[in-house]
């Protein structure tokens, strides 16, 4: 891998970790548009972290209280009926199908699940997905419940497809099932931490390994692109629940559209190849 590729997407992954738009589809078509070649699921999976350590450091004092909650309600009957101790529990529960799924499936999503027919697929069938339930949704709860945590949770297990978008997943569900964009938004962005700091640490050892799958990058190219990721993806973080405080999914669901469209059209003129 150049340097050019390790710092062009770890700035890839940093804006589009936490958008509905999937991170781990862009960073397939980057590299393999500009740069002719896949970066691999692992080398995906180990820059992520990043992105996750931006989310520990922009919701400490949340994350913080949570841990704490959840370590009073296991001594204590009265701690248990605290929110932090139920929120703690439902990003918990809501991690284990992703991580089960990641497991069971990982040779799959470092092969064949990255064609790009598929990432095209699903980028346009998830947006649709998200703008009917951006229309649709009622947005009149703040607080999760367990079904929140449920459904969210299975949704994010989907992000295993490139093109699905981990946090378009996760929203999508939320919505659907009556939260916030707001809550829907801060809810994916805790959700995500047990999952991707797994897939992250487990996928160290295979993006080390110089036979392993995707073109290969040093030790010092990953470092430098996850130090990137964590930059971006932190201030993508601020702006983001700002931003859908205000504002409907509208803009994101059209650029899925016109992104899966768009590449459905590169890959029919062959000027990329599916694999």
């Amino acid at each position: 891998m150049s340097w050019l590729q390790a710092l062009v997407l770890g700035l890839v992954q940093g804006l589009t970790e936490f958008l509905p738009i999937s991170s781990s589809a862009h960073l397939r078509i980057t590299s393999t548009l500009f740069f002719g070649n896949d970066a691999g699921a692992s080398f995906t999976a180990v820059i992520q972290l990043g992105t996750e350590v931006a989310v520990l450091i922009y919701f400490a004092k949340d994350i913080g209280r949570f841990i704490a909650a959840w370590f009073r309600g296991l001594f204590s009957a009265a701690a248990r009926k605290e929110k932090d101790y139920r929120l703690a529990w439902y990003v918990i529960i809501g991690s284990v199908p992703i991580s089960v799924l990641g497991y069971l499936l990982k040779d799959e999503i470092r092969t064949s699940a990255r064609n790009l027919w598929i990432t095209a697929t699903m980028l346009v069938v998830f947006g649709l997905l998200l703008g009917l339930a951006d229309h649709l949704a009622k947005h009149e709860r703040d607080e999760l419940r367990m079904k929140d945590a449920i459904g969210m949770g299975l949704a994010q297990a989907l992000a295993l497809i490139p093109g699905v978008s981990r946090s378009g997943g996760t929203l999508t569900a939320g919505l659907f099932l009556g939260l916030t964009r707001e809550s829907a938004a801060r809810y994916s962005f805790l959700l995500a931490i047990p999952a991707v700091f797994g897939a992250g640490l487990f996928s160290i050892p295979d993006v080390l390994e110089r036979s392993g799958e995707g073109v290969q990058a040093s030790v010092p190219q990953m470092i430098v692109a996850t130090i990137l990721a964590f930059v971006v993806g932190y201030a993508t973080i601020a702006w983001l629940l700002k931003y859908v405080s205000k504002h409907s999914y509208s803009a994101f669901v059209w650029y899925r559209l016109m992104l899966g469209l768009v590449l459905m059209g590169l890959l029919s003129m062959g000027l990329l190849q599916p694999i």
